[in-house]
């Protein structure tokens, strides 16, 4: 049975994440469709930042292929190191859509960018230290409405990849914050 778009809401609403990510509801994009929800996350011990936008036309839109696109988009600060790698690009498009498969969730049409950004300082500000960052854009058309809630599951692992953070092994609890 396929869940109304606000079912599909409520669970993404009510998804945990690590203590070290913090979770908010921010205004979605009012004119792409006729519904839409968007999620924020910023990570606390690094700097990255991301966003989950959920995109719902009940006519379907020709460019999605779907009733559904999910939109994210996914910042993080990234060592000089990695920023480095030639493959970088190629490895943060696989950090999203790896997550995606993780979670069972199936997908068509996906499409966007990761660019990789190092900035370094001249002049009056050449004292700053140089920053490198790597951003990852990219939208897909689920193919399983009653999965949506996985794809932002996904999206949140892919944004703890993204900056480096170190999993949680498989039958460990982290602590909530308030315990």
């Amino acid at each position: 049975m396929v869940q109304s778009f606000d079912s599909i809401i409520n669970e993404i609403r009510s998804l945990k994440s690590r203590n070290e990510i913090s979770l908010s509801e921010v205004p979605a994009p009012q004119k792409l469709a006729p519904f839409s929800f968007a999620l924020s996350a910023d990570v606390e011990v690094v700097t990255a930042t991301g966003r989950f936008v959920l995109l719902h036309d009940p006519a379907g839109q020709e460019g999605w292929g779907g009733l559904y696109r999910c939109v994210t988009f996914i910042r993080s600060a990234i060592d000089p190191e990695m920023a480095a790698d030639p493959i970088l690009c190629d490895l943060g498009w696989r950090f999203l859509f790896d997550s995606l498969d993780k979670y069972g969730c199936g997908y068509e049409n996906p499409s966007g960018t990761v660019t990789k950004v190092s900035s370094a300082s001249f002049g009056t500000l050449k004292g700053q230290v140089e920053s490198n960052e790597l951003e990852i854009r990219a939208s897909w058309t689920p193919t399983d409405p009653d999965q949506i809630p996985n794809h932002a599951k996904a999206w949140l692992e892919a944004i703890e990849i993204s900056c480096g953070m170190a999993p949680i092994p498989n039958g460990v609890t982290q602590l909530s914050r308030n315990n």
